[in-house]
């Protein structure tokens, strides 16, 4: 494979594959949230960021409006990634708990972030097509960092669904039948580099951690088990 990750990334942010997801992240924009007026927002699709050969891979959603559309860094500046980056610290995946901008200091242990749809959708809600359209890149991003991977966290129904999708992609070995999402789920992947666990968990999305579906303790389960793995 010729692509690398810093080849990959430059493909990434030039993407306009879906025209309403273009329209809609440009507009916003433009037009912007009043808290931020004066700030120039990133507008364009967003690559994945953490370290280059992680032992531990995220797989959310999809950029947030007002959050990675405006900082050009997934989960940065908005709830969602308060309560993700403030649980990575606390299981020792980050060296800080906040991220409000891409330049302010953050970094990943052993883990990589990604999304499985690279642009703001409208509602948060990305059509079939849409996922259809961006699942080639996370198909890409993972054949790069998979011999180091050790485990995936998938966020959420969407992010669940586009890890698998892209393991079979790869060609690796997926349980049959097709192992179902929930917070806590686990199931084992084999592929050529040993195997791989893929852990479950709700997005820490305000629908999900305003009513209590997820809480702080439910987040640090999971991604305690993730670092669990890691070596000493």
């Amino acid at each position: 494979m010729t692509e690398t990750l810093a080849s990959l990334e430059a493909k990434i942010v030039e993407c306009r594959r879906c025209p309403r997801l273009v329209e809609w992240r440009e507009r916003v924009a433009v037009e912007k949230r009043a808290a931020f007026a004066d700030e120039t927002y990133w507008g364009r699709p967003i690559p994945g960021f953490g370290v280059a050969q992680p032992r531990v891979l995220i797989v959310g959603l999809a950029p947030a409006a007002h959050g990675g559309n405006r900082t050009g860094r997934l989960f940065t500046g908005d709830r969602s990634g308060d309560w993700l980056f403030a649980s990575l610290y606390r299981v020792g995946l980050a060296n800080q708990p906040t991220s409000t901008h891409a330049d302010d200091g953050l970094e990943l242990r052993d883990t990589r972030i990604v999304a499985a749809v690279r642009c703001a959708p409208p509602q948060n809600k990305p059509t079939t097509q849409e996922r259809d359209n961006c699942a080639p890149w996370l198909d890409v991003e993972l054949r790069l960092v998979a011999p180091s991977l050790r485990t995936v966290v998938a966020l959420g129904t969407i992010g669940w669904d586009a890890a698998l999708r892209a393991f079979r992609g790869a060609g690796w070995e997926v349980p049959r039948p097709k192992p179902k999402f929930g917070h806590g789920a686990e199931a084992t992947i084999v592929t050529p580099y040993g195997e791989l666990l893929l852990l479950g968990c709700y997005h820490p999305s305000q629908q999900n951690t305003f009513t209590g579906k997820l809480t702080e303790p439910m987040l640090d389960d999971v991604l305690g088990r993730a670092a669990g793995i890691l070596p000493a």
